[in-house]
């Protein structure tokens, strides 16, 4: 049977347990499904036999196409919400990214875009409901490639049900810079955790027929001078660091597209970049789909198309008549463009967008809301617990003060082209005054205070918006426990100017805390923050954008509902003094569209970023440079304690083995962590995550783990000779509960 017989099947059987269908429905079922399959293999079009390959179905017809056919493929047309692109078909994108034409006597449907990063852009504008999944950082934070596949599905389905076909998610760019406006979005800073979980999450996105996609390829690390700033790095370091990361996505999630960025990579554009684009991207990781530009990242016709952008997006600017010409005049061979255009035909067959046309339907909201909270409840980290002051105990706190953060109403969400509209606007506005712009700041209506008050309906809760310190100090003081709840905005388009609470929030937490010693904080950010009143607190929740169903998952962590089991999934510095570059340099001001001479001699042209520390990112520089941070890479704690015993390292197998146990009085998931560090004698000093397992344990209970240890991320990089290989020699292999507590310590042998 092939692939989407089976899909079927399996979609009919899990409808049989889940409705109780009859039988005969399903017999029903099957015969109609025979029946279909039978006019689809005797179509007289060849390229509808299902039974054929991506490849050979794309083949069959590019045959058929003509030149401008093809061309078509090749380019947007136009972007509904911007008024300064539009084309004849911009009414094809139903509101949203973009829209590329099929070829209809051919049975090719249209491509239909949308940004989708946490869950759909736009939906409140074009009246419809989108599910916001929490942030991407948050999911990572989880370290649970399930939740990542429950992301991508709701996602996946609400696209299709909005008339979509094409998802402009999957972005997996290390956080090199944590104040990076985007880092929301992106996956945190270790390659394996960042690729393996958005890998997964766009490998069940795709699987609902839509276009997965993987972004922003590639050293896409910072939005300060986003469309110029130069990234300066090594091949050798770019390969074991950021591109790592985006083969592992690429490898799990084989998407039909990569999204090629805006910014510079030694000298050339990403989207005209010939070595990440032709020489790894597609010859060495033999990537089959398309590389789409990012919207209005192309910068040429004849070099972007030779170095292997395949489509551009959102216009025609480049790849329309100007390729055309280019063509004609036999500048880029025919031969180039049969390239470009098998690419986007194979990444639609591979999708099934051909054979499951997209229709408009009604979005299963309840999934989407019990997803989204299921991911949130895996997703929070609980970084600080001083005296056992989490869960709540409702027998001994009568009287809770929440303050702060709009916590009355909502939970913020991050801005720019991942933005999800709230079903009702924006909850800390008037009925009806809510409507999403770009770079508002955007609460969702999912009240902390009203799902702490449905969880614990015995206790006097009360809440101060913390603008005036005195006020919040006074309620702080007279109650039981207070819980102060903090906001961390990011957006494209721009960087964090610090990693400071915006907003005056550090003094507040500081009265607080001042006022009663039982007070914790909740941090909904999108990135790391400092925090110079750690001291000072009982405890603190990492909480990230929480999405439409957060404020019930945080309620179900503060009581004790849901054990926390989150991790996090990127460092968080004392100071911004502890990173690579203490201060982002401001970009140069652009006065007019930049030309290609500013780009080689005017100040755009030298406006770079020098990634000096490598591979080095994150808790990689922190061991380098022998700095403690505030909380480390992988660190999380829980409501009870494990403890690791007896590794064993099967150098054969590649594997670690050992034991954890469950120390405490409540069951939870704990996330056990392998790292490993090359031989001695190599010119590289800090640690490698090379795998993990998530393990669910009652209490006293033991359980003997074994975790593959991932041989691609213990390779190094030789740029000279263009391959990777394993240095021979003893690797110590480390395994514990974060980057900066492995005590069980073996040797993984490679002769």
């Amino acid at each position: 049977m092939n692939r989407i017989g089976q899909s079927f099947l399996n979609r009919t059987r899990r409808n049989m347990h889940n409705h109780r269908f009859e039988f005969r429905s399903f017999l029903l079922a099957i015969t109609i499904f025979a029946a279909s399959q039978a006019v689809t293999q005797n179509s007289p079009q060849p390229w509808m036999n299902v039974s054929l390959s991506p490849e050979q179905r794309a083949d069959l017809v590019l045959k058929q196409l003509t030149l401008d056919e093809k061309l078509a493929l090749l380019h947007g047309n136009g972007m509904a919400r911007n008024p300064s692109w539009t084309m004849p078909l911009t009414e094809m994108t139903n509101g949203g990214a973009g829209y590329v034409e099929g070829v209809k006597r051919l049975g090719i449907p249209g491509i239909v875009i949308s940004d989708a990063g946490y869950g759909i852009r736009d939906s409140g504008a074009n009246g419809r409901y989108s599910t916001a999944m929490p942030s991407s950082l948050g999911a990572a934070s989880s370290w649970d490639l399930e939740s990542a596949c429950a992301f991508g599905e709701v996602i996946g389905g609400e696209l299709r049900a909005q008339g979509y076909n094409m998802t402009l998610g999957g972005g997996v760019d290390l956080a090199r810079e944590p104040r990076n406006g985007r880092t929301f979005e992106y996956a945190g800073e270790d390659p394996l955790l960042a690729g393996s979980v958005v890998g997964n999450l766009m490998k069940c996105e795709q699987a609902q027929h839509v276009i997965g996609d993987i972004k922003h390829y590639v050293m896409n690390d910072q939005e300060t001078g986003r469309f110029f700033v130069n990234a300066l790095i090594s091949k050798r370091a770019m390969q074991e660091s950021d591109l790592l990361a985006f083969h592992i996505a690429i490898s799990i999630a084989n998407p039909g597209a990569v999204m090629c960025s805006y910014n510079r990579i030694n000298g050339d554009f990403g989207c005209e970049n010939a070595y990440t684009l032709s020489d790894v991207l597609k010859r060495d990781w033999g990537f089959k789909g398309f590389v789409v530009s990012d919207w209005a990242a192309t910068h040429s016709t004849e070099q972007a198309s030779a170095a292997g952008l395949d489509q551009e997006q959102p216009m025609a600017d480049y790849f329309g008549p100007t390729l055309k010409q280019a063509v004609t005049a036999g500048r880029v061979p025919l031969s180039e463009i049969d390239d470009h255009a098998r690419r986007v035909l194979y990444a639609e067959f591979l999708s099934g967008i051909i054979d499951f046309p997209v229709e408009k339907s009604v979005p299963d909201v309840e999934k989407g809301l019990e997803a989204a909270q299921h991911v949130e409840e895996k997703s929070i980290v609980l970084l600080k617990n001083d005296s056992a002051v989490l869960p709540i105990d409702p027998s001994k706190v009568r009287t809770i003060a929440v303050i702060g953060g709009h916590a009355d109403v909502g939970m913020i969400s991050g801005g720019g082209s991942a933005q999800v509209d709230p079903p009702v606007g924006n909850a800390i506005m008037p009925p009806g005054k809510g409507t999403t712009h770009w770079q508002d700041h955007i609460w969702f209506p999912t009240s902390p205070l009203k799902a702490l008050q449905t969880k614990l309906p015995n206790t006097k809760i009360d809440f101060d918006s913390g603008a005036d310190l005195k006020s919040a100090a006074s309620l702080a003081r007279g109650a039981d426990l207070a819980i102060v709840f903090a906001y961390q905005w990011l957006a494209e388009d721009m960087d964090a100017k610090s990693l400071s609470l915006p907003d005056n929030q550090d003094a507040l937490i500081e009265h607080v805390a001042e006022a009663n010693p039982h007070t914790i904080v909740v941090l909904e950010t999108g990135s790391a923050v400092t925090m110079p009143w750690v001291n000072k607190v009982a405890g603190v929740v990492e909480a990230w954008y929480a999405g439409s169903s957060g404020h019930k998952a945080l309620a179900n962590v503060l009581v004790g509902d849901v054990n926390p089991s989150g991790k996090l999934a990127l460092t968080f510095p004392k100071s911004e003094s502890d990173l690579p570059r203490p201060v982002i340099e401001p970009a140069p001001p652009v006065t007019q569209t930049p030309t290609p001479a500013d780009f080689a001699n005017g100040p755009l042209g030298k406006f770079a970023v020098h990634y000096d520390e490598g591979a080095a990112v994150g808790y990689k520089w922190f061991e380098v440079q022998h700095k403690q941070p505030l909380f480390a890479f992988g660190y999380g704690l829980s409501y009870t304690t494990f403890d690791y015993t007896t590794l064993s390292v099967d150098s054969t197998a590649k594997t670690a083995r050992f034991t954890v146990k469950n120390t405490g009085t409540r069951a939870g998931a704990e996330i056990a962590e392998v790292y490993a560090r090359l031989p001695k004698g190599s010119d590289e000093p800090f640690k490698r995550l090379v795998g993990w397992k998530r393990i669910t344990l009652a209490p006293g209970e033991a359980q003997t783990v074994t975790v593959s240890i991932d041989p691609q991320v213990l390779e190094t990089f030789d740029e000279t000779m263009n391959r990777w290989s394993f240095a021979p020699g003893d690797y110590e292999v480390l395994v514990g509960p974060s980057s900066d507590k492995t005590a069980l310590t073996g040797s993984l042998q490679v002769r």
